[in-house]
């Protein structure tokens, strides 16, 4: 990593973020180098910064309890894994979005649909009354003499996945984005005692013989375990049978085994039970209340297993009217003002699905700070995070105002491991690790691999 001067605009988030899970952190425990970033108007590699910084230094806690060490970051890395870190060798990823999925321009505005999964696109062409097949130009002109704000209406009653595009403005007097300007940035929650399962950690290996059931989707629950898993957690990710992310598969199961489960089933439901009864950390990203329709609401999982570390997403918010709505990173740009660009402009969304990874790493600092006060007081906890919590984080700093830095290139080959990752889908190369924390190893013991390739046990 190059030590150069770096810009401070990730001084202030990350911050918030340690406040936020009740650490302080001596000045210089997180060190950042490089200066480029990347293009947008909002300071979006000071979040990638300072989201990674706040992970990264709770590993050196606990990779030395007493003595942690400065970590240090690497500006350009940490902006390059908020994209991709996979580098493909003689092979093409799966695509990513959808052919509905994107941007339609209403009679009033403009509106998101998000139709990756083929459930929300049914229901979201149901809503229009188009049928399964209809072509995006169809779409657009069954759109283009509506309100923006009816077809969001209309196409999330069917629950679908949709987001008018609404000035920042708008959205601080929106009722939901009232609620989410007086959340914290972390709900805690204390958890029920229950000894730790594990002695001293490892240095090298922090997160060794940590368990990590992941019950998340695309895509800040999955960079929370595979961060986890680069530190020797022993992750288990559990899907339906029905569930397809294709194109974001091989970038975040790295380090991971992958099971196939239906917790609707009384015999999946049984043997989540199991694995929980054995997990110390549980990472989730299902709407509020799905678990709890299923019998595994918070108190009954800190009765299966006293002591577990409980760390949760939600899209909208904790509190308000849209809590538990549908969404994704990209809606929520939509909605909260970040891909506003003015009044007759089309949406100017951010560079790179930011508010996932920053909630994605900001989750791995709880899961972590969670672990160090279970070690101390014998307690698990939970921990919340949203989307739209992070998107108030990132446009606070920018309201504070920041120096626009030079624009970063896209990542060089020099920038990627030369280790070839033996992925399921061919060889690969991963970016270079984006933090450096003394004496702990950034590595994966596993490729990436096929979701429901494994069976659902502990190993």
């Amino acid at each position: 990593m190059t030590h150069l001067m770096s810009p401070s605009d990730h001084v202030g988030m990350l911050e918030s973020m340690l406040s936020a899970i009740g650490v302080e952190a001596p000045p210089g425990s997180v060190c950042v180098a490089g200066r480029a970033g990347l293009a947008s108007r909002y300071p979006v590699s000071g979040l990638a910064c300072a989201a990674l910084g706040a992970a990264a230094l709770m590993v050196a806690r606990r990779s030395r309890p007493e003595a942690p060490r400065p970590v240090l970051i690497d500006r350009a890395r940490a902006s390059w894994w908020f994209g991709f870190s996979l580098q493909p060798m003689g092979w093409v990823l799966p695509e990513v979005r959808d052919a509905v999925t994107g941007d339609y321009a209403a009679r009033d505005g403009w509106i998101r649909l998000h139709a990756n999964a083929a459930h929300h696109r049914r229901r979201a062409l149901a809503a229009l009354g188009l049928s399964d097949d209809a072509s995006r130009g169809v779409i657009a002109g069954r759109i283009r003499h509506e309100g923006a704000d009816a077809v969001e209406a209309a196409i999330v009653e069917q629950g679908g996945c949709a987001a008018a595009l609404r000035a920042p403005d708008a959205w601080r007097d929106h009722p939901q984005g009232r609620a989410v300007a007086v959340e914290p940035l972390v709900h805690r929650l204390p958890g029920a005692a229950g000894a730790a399962t594990h002695g001293v950690p490892d240095p090298v290996r922090p997160l060794a013989g940590v368990r990590v059931l992941d019950l998340t989707r695309v895509l800040a629950g999955p960079t929370a375990t595979r961060f986890l898993a680069a530190y020797g957690a022993q992750v288990l990710r559990l899907d339906p049978a029905w569930w397809e992310e294709p194109g974001m598969v091989p970038e975040v199961t790295v380090g991971k085994r992958c099971a196939v489960l239906d917790l609707r089933s009384p015999e999946g439901l049984a043997q989540i039970q199991k694995l929980l009864a054995q997990a110390d950390v549980l990472v989730h990203g299902y709407r509020p209340g799905a678990l709890d329709a299923l019998g595994l609401d918070t108190e009954t999982l800190q009765a299966i297993r006293p002591g577990l570390v409980d760390v949760c997403l939600d899209a909208w918010g904790w509190t308000g009217p849209w809590r538990e709505r549908r969404g994704f990173d990209s809606l929520v740009q939509m909605s909260a003002g970040l891909a506003w660009a003015g009044e007759e402009a089309a949406p100017d969304p951010l560079p790179v699905q930011a508010l996932d990874q920053s909630a994605g790493y900001l989750m791995a600092a709880c899961v972590l700070r969670g672990l160090e006060l279970r070690r101390e007081s014998g307690r698990g906890g939970v921990w919340r995070v949203s989307l739209a919590r992070m998107a108030r984080l990132l446009q606070d700093a920018a309201d504070a105002g920041f120096a626009v830095p030079p624009v970063l290139e896209a990542a060089p080959d020099a920038a990627y491991d030369p280790a070839i990752e033996r992925t399921a889908w061919g060889p690969a190369q991963r970016l270079r690790a984006p933090c450096l924390v003394t004496d702990a190893r950034w590595a994966w013991d596993l490729p990436a691999g096929p979701l429901r390739g494994s069976p659902p046990e502990w190993w």
